[in-house]
């Protein structure tokens, strides 16, 4: 089992959990909206540091980022193993011609 895959667990696991005592479980508390606008917060913070930060501000936000939308995922029943099919999914196609496809 790798890295995400024990954090999709851990996450799952603390969902359910006193919001007093998990911010995982503080997070799904306060709803989809919000886990979504700590997303957004993250990702903003990931675009700063790859900009104007250092490579170790930019591992610790992309972590972030990671952990966030992994629990942004888990509230709303997507599993990694979703993620990862798509991802499949679109190997071998250009990035161009993936794009192209959603638009037909």
């Amino acid at each position: 089992m790798n890295t995400l895959e024990r954090l999709e667990q851990t996450i799952a696991a603390r969902r359910a959990a006193s919001p007093e005592t998990s911010y995982v479980a503080k997070l799904n508390a306060k709803g989809v909206p919000k886990i979504a606008q700590k997303v957004g917060e993250e990702a903003t913070e990931t675009v700063i540091a790859a900009v104007s930060g250092s490579n170790e501000e930019l591992i610790g936000e992309a972590a972030d980022l990671l952990f966030h939308l992994m629990v942004l995922l888990d509230a709303k029943g997507v599993s990694l193993d979703h993620v990862l099919g798509e991802l499949d999914r679109r190997e071998g196609l250009s990035g161009l011609e993936e794009k192209a496809s959603r638009s037909e």
